[in-house]
């Protein structure tokens, strides 16, 4: 279908304001442009029953419990990985996803705060989020978490260490293991080779060269097809959790990540996948913008819920 027209307006109105492309900002110019979108498009702050900061050996994190919940009833709990490209944004800009998320699922969310590139490049964001759901799993009881019942999660280049930690989790034979993997929109392959890149690299948000200059503020010079960089390239996916893959039609990142999302079915791994038409990348932090946003992340909130249900 055409780009939806709620979609069309916020890109006119990002044109309209100017400034330079994002390959031609630093990083700390980068990250103001999105702190500055969060506030303006990511709509109201939900209230949830908590909202607490803790540090996750060594990795900082944000666990938002859903409203109507008692700080001691053990839930089922979502290990959210935030996107950026690995670079710009973090725990505020994502804030207003998260709470949504939990109080959508019934889950809470454990957001992290992983090390950023350039500062910090690959693989530190891999490490710090393995760490954090490894201590999510080990700390459970603690935080009020059935350690039973968790999930990864994470969009753009959050689900890009979302797959990874699913694919860490299981060769480290991870007990107990993840129910879900929720893949947003995700990177997962640093080749750049596909046809939506090709249809979608510019004019639609996330372009081409702002893709590249992500991958080479991440990488540094490291191997773009090492698995814990580009997931796709993993010599195997079976044995994973099962997952959710949400795409969007005007997303340079669409191909790849309908393709793992293919690659997961074909090795065995249950998949729903939806693509949202008429949308791009980016758009499920503009909810206060296109009403799309809301509805997609009630649907990821209630594929949560089921996965997540007690058994």
């Amino acid at each position: 279908m055409p780009l939806h027209p709620q979609v069309s307006a916020v890109l006119e109105a990002m044109r309209a304001a100017g400034g330079p492309a994002l390959e031609e900002l630093t990083p700390d110019e980068a990250r103001a442009v999105h702190r500055a979108a969060a506030e303006r498009l990511g709509g109201p702050v939900e209230e949830v029953a908590a909202s607490t900061d803790l540090d996750a050996g060594g990795v900082p994190v944000r666990i938002h419990r859903p409203r109507g919940t008692a700080a001691t009833e053990p839930l089922g709990a979502v290990v959210y990985l935030h996107g950026g490209g690995w670079v710009t944004c973090d725990l505020e800009t994502h804030d207003r996803l998260c709470r949504t998320l939990a109080n959508r699922s019934g889950a809470a969310v454990v957001a992290v705060d992983y090390r950023r590139a350039p500062e910090h490049p690959f693989p530190a964001a891999v490490e710090d989020s393995v760490a954090a759901l490894a201590w999510t799993r080990d700390h459970a009881a603690e935080i009020g978490i059935d350690p039973g019942r968790l999930a990864v999660a994470g969009d753009s280049a959050g689900g890009n260490l979302a797959a990874v930690v699913a694919l860490r989790d299981r060769d480290a034979g991870a007990h107990p293991a993840l129910r879900l993997q929720v893949l947003l929109l995700p990177i997962t392959d640093a080749a750049m080779e596909t046809a939506s890149y090709s249809e979608n690299a510019e004019g639609y948000y996330l372009t081409r060269a702002g893709m590249r200059w992500y991958w080479d503020h991440y990488l540094a010079g490291a191997d773009p097809l090492h698995p814990d960089a580009s997931p796709i390239r993993a010599e195997s996916l079976a044995g994973l959790p099962p997952a959710y893959v949400l795409t969007a039609e005007y997303d340079p990142l669409r191909d790849e990540a309908e393709a793992y999302a293919h690659r997961l079915r074909a090795a065995g791994v249950p998949v729903a996948s939806r693509r949202r038409a008429g949308m791009v990348h980016g758009f499920l932090r503009w909810p206060a913008a296109v009403d799309d946003a809301a509805t997609a992340l009630a649907e990821i909130g209630a594929a949560i819920r089921d996965a997540l249900e007690p058994r």
